[in-house]
């Protein structure tokens, strides 16, 4: 679609976006704690996680924090790493890249090894443009390792927003196409770093795996979410960021790895 055309469309893409944030009905975040430990003992000192985002991090869609993301993550890791696993969790509904920011600038997490950035939609349906999300995604990431000691972050993909059931066309498609660009433009960016990863994950997203509002995960979705970005995390840096620091910026593996097992 031609920026033209799409500039013409705007207002209909904000009426919308309205229209459908009134249609969705108000679901919860994800009860249950927000940090704690989980996994083995006796391998040192814990591998120190923090996850970062939106709704889709904070749990929205189901009951407890265990069924959300946050616990299926954290327990693939521990299980696959065999190691013990301290982890929070610093999300809210609604936020953008610029808000997550906001929000732990606000509310500092405790220092952490791995930080793991669940975001995008929102930027995608506010029609926040791609440079500019990117480079909050930058500035987020620059962020968390100056003030909270984290060595490497990861960026989970953005879904394919042009099925969820919850947004109508022609919002649908062009969010969909918007989506898409974002996450290029972040596995790009991230492929020139060695601190930062994007870990794309194969989805198909239908009422069958979402939450009852049509757009939010279902547990399916946290679940393989959680375990493909769990598995990345514990084979490729756990043992790394659990070194000892070197003088310099740390570095893990970056770029694009597929998670399809």
């Amino acid at each position: 679609m031609t920026l033209p055309l799409k500039l013409a469309l705007l207002p209909l893409l904000v009426a919308q976006a309205m229209d459908a944030r009134r249609r969705a009905p108000m679901l919860p975040e994800a009860d249950g704690p927000r940090e704690g430990e989980v996994g083995a003992t006796g391998r040192g000192d814990p591998v120190r996680l923090l996850i970062v985002g939106d709704s889709s991090a904070a749990g929205v869609g189901v009951d407890h924090q265990d069924r959300a993301l946050a616990g299926y993550l954290t327990r693939t890791v521990a299980e696959r790493s065999a190691r013990r696993i301290a982890w929070q969790l610093k999300a809210r509904t609604g936020v953008t890249t610029a808000g997550a920011l906001k929000l732990v600038q606000q509310d500092q997490p405790a220092r952490a090894d791995v930080a793991v950035a669940v975001l995008g939609v929102n930027d995608v349906i506010e029609q926040v443009s791609t440079r500019r999300a990117l480079a909050e995604r930058q500035r987020l990431t620059d962020w968390l390792m100056e003030h909270a000691g984290v060595r490497h972050v990861v960026f989970a993909p953005l879904p394919p927003v042009e099925d969820l059931p919850l947004l109508r066309d022609p919002l649908r498609t062009i969010a969909g196409r918007d989506a898409r660009r974002h996450d290029e433009a972040v596995a790009r960016w991230a492929a020139g770093r060695r601190d930062v990863s994007h870990v794309p994950i194969s989805l198909r997203l239908d009422a069958s795996v979402l939450a009852v509002d049509g757009f939010h995960p279902g547990e399916p979705v946290y679940r393989h979410c959680g375990e493909a970005l769990g598995r990345f995390i514990a084979d490729e840096l756990v043992d790394r960021v659990a070194a000892p620091p070197r003088p310099g910026r740390q570095a893990g593996p970056g770029g694009r790895r597929h998670l399809n097992d």
